[in-house]
């Protein structure tokens, strides 16, 4: 049985940031990247990237810090989105680079990973490539698949008789000949997928009937790059400080100014002055969007408050306007649910039957990971969603303590928006069902609940620090985060990070860790606390719920999703890791320029400078 002391099951952007920086700082320790996918990139791989798949952001704001994406080489201009290849090409160029590459195998599919019950811990998993199965042994591992690895595809009554294509939207790019061959299509979903394929298909003269549910959660939010008044760049917008103040952060107190922080969330005018800020930002994109101007494109307004919204809130990154597809006819909205299929016709509630040449599901994706942990009953220590029990973190007083924090700090969250007052869970509607257990449309499953939304909340786990996920979030600032993550891990996994962050390591195997009193790792000053279990236990409920009453109309009951929070979450995980967090220079620079990935492109160097034992050289980019 082959041996690493990493293994990293995903080859995508936290897969790759986490595997690099563990290389960077451990080149002569033993690694793995594994991936079921024929290359690396991820959501970016060459086996997703379907004709006009674009980023979301604009170029400077979707590279690694340490890896700039240049102009001349990618062929992106600034206010340009980069294309689907352009990334799969930037993220085949950064494993190289870092010298990774040739660690990465791709087509291996880890079918279980099961957790070794010794004092050094480690992992056993089971891996199949080619149709034949083998065993690798894991010192330590990273679990980086991320959220939108396996899709949710549910059963529609009567779709064995439809006769056409039905796929999911990850499995677009193997339909793309329907793009020149479909006459009509029906598009089902309000998400940013469904957006793409409603606008992929029309901008080449292909009917579109696009399906968005009426017992559903409505259109997604769709802005231009640019938006308020003044026109700002809506990635940067969310990391500027002054703005992240507007968005109540239970993990937000490291970044500082909580004095304003307070105001805006504790006292009633503040609340009103937040309030106005959001109706704003939510007005500037309806009157930039013009939904009101045309019936048609009035159905494609969003339902949710903004204030509310999470990741879902996304970008029109077309070449041409979508809005003048629907109100030409060649997109036709429809707002009800499918009841079912006959042949290559779909039925909807409001009685219409679409004549159609297949049917594009944007219908989500499972929000577990897709490797099987053992032992059986490892879900709960894990912190992976799961039926709650007795042992659980989500015990009922534990839920009403965190909630009553929440709402405390939190007045305006008691105020929850009704999206739709009709709303029925997808699997619930007429005509539609699944037997997947772990479907998003399952409610009975606790959320993700990681500390630092990373690493398990359990004394064994915590113990051994043998396990890490990263990528478990969604938000704008994928390659930040990632590469923040990516530092925080490797220091985790090493046991380099203070006991103000983590509790100390128990190095005599005769007693129980919680009851540890060998500090391995000090806290970082004099005034600093040592964290104990319960406090890791009560921080990580804390996030997990606070993510129900903020996002209700994103993810926020299910997983880390948050826009705004993205910034403080950033400063929170530089905090732990002993560096600066305030790194503008002057105090008006700190609150009115954004921050961006140049802002931590000497984060790893400041790391190894800055901490005693750490005498590793950093290559430079």
């Amino acid at each position: 049985m082959e041996t690493f002391d990493l293994v990293v099951i995903g080859a995508g952007i936290f897969g790759l940031g986490v595997a690099k920086t563990f290389h960077q700082l451990n080149p002569k320790k033993s690694l793995a990247i594994l991936d079921y996918n024929p290359t690396v990139g991820g959501v970016w791989g060459q086996d997703r990237l379907y004709p006009g798949l674009k980023t979301n952001n604009m170029l400077g704001t979707f590279e690694f810090p340490d890896f700039p994406m240049d102009s001349k080489i990618y062929g992106v201009e600034t206010g340009e989105h980069m294309t689907g290849e352009v990334m799969f090409k930037y993220l085949t160029n950064y494993a190289e680079r870092f010298e990774i590459a040739d660690k990465i195998r791709c087509g291996t599919a880890v079918l279980t990973a099961e957790h070794q019950d010794v004092l050094e811990g480690g992992w056993e998993l089971k891996v199949k490539k080619d149709d034949k199965e083998s065993r690798i042994f894991a010192r330590k591992l990273v679990m980086a698949s991320g959220l939108t690895s396996e899709p949710f595809l549910p059963h529609i009554d009567g779709q064995e008789k439809f006769g056409a294509p039905i796929f999911h939207s990850k499995d677009f790019v193997k339909y793309t000949d329907t793009l020149a061959s479909a006459r009509s299509v029906t598009v089902f979903g309000g998400t940013k997928s469904a957006w793409d394929a409603a606008y992929a298909y029309a901008s080449r003269g292909i009917q579109v009937d696009w399906v968005i549910r009426e017992s559903g959660h409505g259109p997604s939010w769709m802005a231009p790059p640019y938006v308020t008044p003044f026109k700002r760049w809506l990635e940067k917008l969310v990391h500027t400080r002054l703005l992240t103040w507007f968005s109540p952060c239970i993990w937000a107190d490291v970044g500082g100014y909580m004095g304003i922080r307070n105001f805006y969330h504790g006292f009633a005018i503040g609340r009103s002055i937040t309030n106005a800020f959001w109706y704003i930002l939510g007005n500037d994109v309806h009157t930039l969007n013009n939904f009101d101007a045309h019936p048609e494109t009035k159905k494609l307004k969003p339902w949710s408050n903004p204030f509310f919204v999470a990741s879902t809130f996304s970008i029109l990154n077309y070449p041409t306007d979508i809005f003048d597809l629907v109100r030409d006819g060649t997109i036709n909205v429809h707002i009800a649910d499918i009841t079912g299929l006959s042949p290559r016709t779909v039925h909807l509630s409001d009685g219409t039957k679409l004549a159609t040449n297949l049917l594009y599901c944007a219908t989500g994706w499972k929000h577990v990971p897709p490797v099987k942990f053992l032992p059986e009953g490892i879900e709960n220590e894990l912190g992976l969603p799961h039926a709650p029990t007795e042992n659980s973190l989500f015990t009922p007083d534990a839920v009403a303590q965190a909630d009553a924090h929440i709402l405390s700090r939190f007045p305006r969250l008691k105020d929850q928006p009704v999206q739709n007052k009709n709303f029925i869970p997808l699997t619930a509607t007429e005509g539609v069902s699944t037997t997947d257990k772990f479907s998003p449309t399952n409610s009975s499953l606790t959320p993700w609940t990681l500390y630092r939304f990373m690493v398990p909340p359990s004394a064994r786990l915590l113990q051994t620090r043998d396990i890490a996920f990263a990528g478990i979030l969604m938000n704008f600032s994928t390659c930040m985060i990632a590469h923040a993550q990516a530092l925080w891990i490797n220091a985790y996994l090493t046991d380099q990070l203070s006991a103000s962050v983590l509790p100390p390591l128990n190095t005599n195997p005769a007693s129980p860790p919680t009851k540890s009193t060998t500090t391995l790792n000090p806290p970082s000053s004099k005034t600093e606390k040592p964290k104990s279990i319960s406090d890791i236990r009560n921080e990580t409920l804390l996030h997990a719920r606070f993510g129900r009453w903020r996002y209700p109309s994103g993810h926020g009951h299910q997983f880390p999703d948050f826009v705004f929070d993205a910034q403080p979450y950033v400063d929170m995980l530089v905090n732990d890791l002993g560096l600066k967090v305030h790194r503008k220079g002057t105090w008006w620079r700190e609150v009115a320029e954004p921050y961006g990935v140049g802002d931590y492109r000497d984060l790893v160097e400041e790391w190894v400078k800055g901490g005693e034992g750490r005498k590793v050289k950093v290559k430079a980019a």
